[in-house]
């Protein structure tokens, strides 16, 4: 990225918005059945999903009931998106009424494993994960007339920005696989009971909770900073389900209410949790860590949330929206049109426009820029109507011609309205590397819809020193594109980087954090030796000057709160080696460090794979019980969180790193 002085000089390069869609044909999590019928379908019988946030991080635990109401035993295959930077740490099968934790494997050695265990008919899970798309578990044999219990457990970050936390439960699979598409058809009916329970303790006072377009979720405060939310598709006759009594009800599955109490829940739509933080809080860094007594070395995971220093940008600005019109977007074109005339309609009298449009090939619907005037904003808004969408995706065209014609004193955002999927054309990902790296550009990109191309659009991001944001099709569009144009109108500070002087740290990441725009957080993952005091300093340039944060705070010796730290680190090194592999090719070192870092560490990755199999099998070939054990000390730490009342993490009261308060969401 090169250096520019001044304001305008700082926003002379192109800043790129890339919008990610949902493809056409959407499909579910749910049973996996082939579709030419040649196996019955089975039954989902109860959904049951658990989240805790708290720390920074998000505990997602999903226990289902698979029923098998035919008189042949089957194979259960259960698919669902991969959450954004979620991984699988619990695979756990009940075997003769007991619970059997999973293990992980080299992908190849589970899934034969698991294959050899099948074919003998004896009890047997795995799950595996398809790239950026979706994780696959599948368990043998659910037996005739009988059902079967299962759980999964992931973990990922929990960031807030602007002020506004966000969580979602992945459902809609997007539909971007058309092989999976054609074979397969997803039961995404839940018969008897679905529960969702969300549980966030924040030291930051919460002042609202939300969860749109379900108003039957019981939404409620329980303390400063505890709030908890409840949806269920069962009515009670008197008062509202505990959560104890929905547990309860998954341990006696027969007692399911029947369609006389309980309306069936269809798992083909994203939940979405928001929760807002009061006004007036503080820019702060928050340090959560993890070390046992005895070791030298401990796991930490500092959040660095800025204060609001970053000054809006005065000038009028150009925006470029590149559309892609092939036949995928047809299920969400309308909204995607809406989405982008509101817009529009946000401009100032300034500012201008261009439109162009992408399928298998590229042309331009404006003719250069357009002002931004209200007859101007309804003209190209019904022309974009006008479009029928259809025809494969040539995303590297429409992103070649959309940097084109581009006004080197004027600020220009590009949005790339895109599922990211590209299948003509150009679609080697280093050659995007090369067509970004051409301009001066920062990348914006907001990947709606799960199975988008989450990798490719968050390298342009990262190549371009621009951030990406995910977006569930459940979410506000409009909203998340105006909380994009707070971030492009305001100044960023630019060339970031993190020391820690005082104490031994290694293994950082992220390696290179680019950018940090208003209202991002910074979460950096580490390890450090020893304890005591250590110098932070955070550095970089806003509007070609330099500028510092410095803070003073000590690194405990003994931390055992919050083991799950360490998987989170180790999945973050995960993604950063995959991002290489994805730019430049698989590399046999690369793949070997993925692989011992998911066995170590038990993590579900591209190379590793989580298999469940009797306790005397696991025995018998020697597999070590590591991911149980791990476990077992994590679930401890849960149950004493879950006692106590919400603690602060935050480490640079006495010595702030920012003087002003932490920016915050326009629209509230």
């Amino acid at each position: 990225m090169k250096t520019q002085s001044g304001i305008k000089g700082i926003w002379q390069g192109t800043i790129l918005v890339a919008v990610s869609l949902f493809a056409g044909l959407t499909q579910a999590a749910g049973l996996l059945t082939p579709s030419d019928g040649s196996l019955p379908a089975l039954e989902i019988r109860n959904h049951q999903v658990d989240v805790v946030i708290e720390d920074g991080y998000a505990i997602t635990t999903v226990e289902q009931v698979f029923v098998n109401p035919h008189a042949l035993d089957l194979e259960a295959q259960y698919s669902f998106p991969v959450p954004a930077h979620g991984t699988v740490v619990e695979l756990t099968v009940w075997i003769d009424g007991q619970p059997v934790t999973g293990e992980v494997l080299e992908r190849k050695k589970a899934q034969q494993l698991y294959e050899e265990e099948k074919a003998a008919g004896r009890d047997a899970g795995i799950t595996e994960k398809d790239s950026y798309k979706t994780f696959e578990t599948r368990v043998s044999p659910v037996r005739a007339g009988q059902d079967t219990r299962v759980r999964l457990v992931y973990l990922q970050p929990a960031e807030v920005d602007t002020g506004i936390g966000r969580y979602v439960y992945p459902l809609e699979e997007g539909g971007v696989d058309e092989a999976k598409l054609a074979f397969w058809t997803a039961n995404d009916q839940v018969t008897g009971q679905f529960s969702f329970d969300l549980r966030i303790k924040s030291a930051y006072p919460v002042e609202a909770v939300r969860l749109p377009d379900q108003p039957q979720a019981i939404i409620q405060p329980k303390a400063d900073g505890e709030w908890s939310v409840h949806l269920a598709n069962r009515a009670p006759a008197t008062g509202d389900l505990t959560s104890q009594e929905i547990q309860e009800d998954l341990s006696v599955a027969t007692q399911i209410p029947t369609a006389a109490n309980a309306s069936v829940f269809t798992l083909d739509r994203d939940l979405v949790v928001y929760w807002r933080h009061k006004a007036g809080l503080p820019g702060s860094v928050d340090l959560v860590t993890h070390k046992l007594a005895g070791s030298q070395r401990g796991t930490f995971m500092m959040v660095v949330t800025p204060g609001d220093d970053l000054k809006p940008i005065q000038e009028g600005k150009d925006w470029v929206f590149v559309v892609d019109v092939s036949g995928s977007m047809q299920d969400k074109y309308a909204t995607l049109v809406d989405g982008v005339q509101r817009a529009l309609q946000k401009m100032r009298t300034e500012d201008r426009f261009r439109i162009v449009l992408f399928n298998s090939h590229s042309w331009e619907l404006t003719s250069g820029f357009v002002s931004a005037t209200p007859e101007m904003v309804t003209h190209y808004s019904n022309a974009l109507l006008g479009i029928d969408p259809n025809h494969s995706t040539n995303m590297y065209a429409g992103l070649d011609q959309g940097l084109k014609s581009l006004e080197a004193d004027r600020t220009s955002a590009l949005v790339l309205v895109t599922d990211g999927v590209a299948n003509v054309g150009e679609i080697r990902q280093r050659r995007f590397i090369e067509l970004i790296n051409k301009k001066d550009i920062r990348l914006f990109t907001f990947v709606l819809g799960n199975s988008a191309n989450r990798p490719l659009l968050e390298m342009l991001a990262r190549e371009s020193n621009g951030f990406a944001v995910n977006v569930s099709n459940s979410d506000d569009i409009v909203g998340q594109l105006l909380a994009a144009a707070s971030k492009v109108t305001h100044e960023a500070l630019h060339g970031v980087k993190i020391e820690i002087g005082g104490i031994k740290t290694a293994d950082l990441t992220p390696g290179k954090i680019g950018s940090l725009y208003r209202g991002q957080q910074l979460v950096v993952f580490g390890h450090y030796w020893g304890e005591g005091m250590a110098d932070v300093r955070l550095t970089g340039r806003i509007s070609g000057v330099d500028k510092f944060y410095q803070t003073r705070f000590s690194f405990p010796a003994v931390a055992t709160e919050n083991p799950e730290i360490e998987r989170l680190w180790a999945y973050a090194r995960v993604e950063e080696a995959l991002q290489e592999i994805n730019d430049f090719g698989e590399d046999a070192d690369l793949k070997q460090v993925i692989v011992d870092l998911g066995i170590e560490y038990g993590l579900v990755t591209d190379y590793t794979a989580m298999v469940v199999v009797r306790d005397e099998v696991f025995d018998a070939r020697g597999i070590k019980r590591n991911n149980r054990a791990r476990l077992a000390v994590e679930q401890a730490a849960q149950q004493q969180r879950a006692q106590r009342p919400v603690v602060s993490r935050r480490v640079d009261s006495q010595q702030p790193m920012y003087s002003s308060s932490r920016a915050r969401h326009s629209s509230g």
